[in-house]
């Protein structure tokens, strides 16, 4: 099998097991539910900071963006220390308010 078709193989099984978000406005509303659902059972906003980064580590490796706002926010995650992670996830929260 040539590395062009191996590549597109694994970029199918991606898309087609983690292509649940369909646009950026869908993505922020999911993450906005997400977080209303963390404080309906009670977590506070720094305890939501810290999840977000783990979630966000997890989309990073799991799933193929799916919008070119996504595809920003990867290869931004991609070449972030832990510290612009956390203020990378800081800064979606403030604009999920």
């Amino acid at each position: 099998m040539a590395v062009g078709t191996a590549t597109k193989e694994m970029a199918a099984k991606c898309i087609d097991k983690m292509n649940f978000m369909k646009d950026w406005d869908s993505f922020k509303n999911s993450l906005r539910e997400g977080i209303n659902a963390a404080r309906q059972f009670g977590a506070s906003d720094e305890e939501i900071h810290a999840m977000a980064v783990q979630i966000g580590d997890f989309l990073n490796e799991k799933v193929c963006p799916s919008s070119p706002q996504e595809e920003l926010l990867k290869e931004m995650w991609d070449i972030s220390s832990s510290d612009e992670r956390k203020a990378l996830a800081m800064i979606l929260f403030k604009m999920l308010k």
